[in-house]
């Protein structure tokens, strides 16, 4: 594409996207059109923020930009994009008082600027985004007034120069560049009860999830995609570390065989399942070099206390306190 003058680029840390890069890649490895709806900026308060994404296809529709009350207009616009293999603009401006009463009556006063792509019209998109679900690298797009559009993440590129209509709105700087971070990676260990909630739960705040338990009546009754392997094995795969592993056996042995493993792991975050009480006595059974290193990075028990119990409350509680480290991760980097 050609580049105009370089301008700050946006990071993203928005887990949320997951799911919609999820079904864009799946769509474009299908050949389906299908069109990403990406907000550029905002000004005032909005529904999204800069690097939201919507994926808009045939009956399809992934994400959101609003509650719900943008999204018609925005389909319509972006059917148009995918039909045509263009590229299209639109602000949405909800600042004046008349727009609290009228049209679609957002009771938000804001303004976003968004772009819509045509993924269809791109070719080798659906390699660049798996590159990023994989993991392998921040996904980083960057787009012209002109229709010049380059998508990339590790080794996978995509540069082309597509058709665009007008610009519906000022842009001084005439480009925008924005780049998404890798989603969050957890590996559960242990196919206990409270799998079943948990991972549905990651998955939707766009978690990236992978578990193993080498016992096949667990895996069975989790009713979820739970690999037939032992903690050391799936640790000793480092083709793409975890940020988070939780270990929750409900078998001491099994536990004990985790924590072992992990000591050397570079892991920011280890959850433990358990009372105190069981923490102590694992460690009690730990060299004093696995111990030291497995402490700063310990949270046990795991979770936050909400209250209630059995294996959905222990879920969520699981849940919020990883999405709270992360973001309290994000804030401080």
């Amino acid at each position: 594409m050609t580049r105009l003058p370089a301008i700050p680029v946006v990071d993203v840390h928005d887990a949320g996207m997951t799911r919609v890069v999820e079904a864009a890649a799946a769509a474009c490895g299908a050949g389906q059109p299908v069109t990403l709806a990406v907000v550029l900026e905002t000004e005032g308060s909005t529904y999204a923020r800069a690097g939201t994404m919507v994926l808009f296809g045939e009956h399809t529709q992934v994400g959101w930009l609003s509650g719900g009350c943008l999204e018609p207009e925005i389909e319509r616009v972006a059917r148009d994009c995918a039909d045509a293999g263009r590229i299209g603009w639109m602000e949405i401006d909800t600042r004046d008082d008349s727009a609290l009463f009228s049209g679609n009556a957002v009771g938000c006063r804001g303004c976003q600027r968004l772009l819509l792509l045509p993924l269809s019209a791109l070719t080798g998109c659906a390699e660049v985004l798996q590159a990023w679900l994989r993991g392998h690298g921040p996904l980083q797009l960057d787009v012209d007034v002109g229709g010049g559009v380059r998508m990339a993440c590790a080794g996978q590129v995509v540069d082309q120069l597509l058709s665009p209509d007008p610009c519906a709105f000022a842009a001084p700087q005439g480009l925008w560049s924005l780049r998404w971070m890798p989603p969050p990676r957890v590996l559960l260990l242990g196919a206990g009860p409270e799998v079943t909630a948990l991972w549905p739960m990651l998955r939707g705040l766009g978690w990236q999830v992978r578990g193993v338990d080498p016992r096949a009546a667990w895996r069975e009754r989790s009713h979820v995609d739970v690999e037939a392997l032992a903690a050391p094995a799936a640790l000793a795969d480092t083709s793409v570390a975890p940020d988070v592993v939780l270990v929750m056996h409900h078998n001491f042995e099994l536990d004990l065989q985790a924590l072992e493993a992990l000591a050397p792991c570079p892991v920011a975050f280890i959850g433990l399942l358990g009372p105190t009480r069981r923490r102590d006595d694992l460690f009690s059974l730990l060299p004093d070099t696995a111990r030291l290193a497995l402490q700063p990075r310990l949270h046990s028990p795991v979770g936050l206390a909400l209250g209630g119990r059995g294996p959905d409350a222990i879920a969520l509680s699981i849940a919020a306190q990883l999405q709270s480290w992360r973001h309290g991760v994000m804030a401080s980097a």
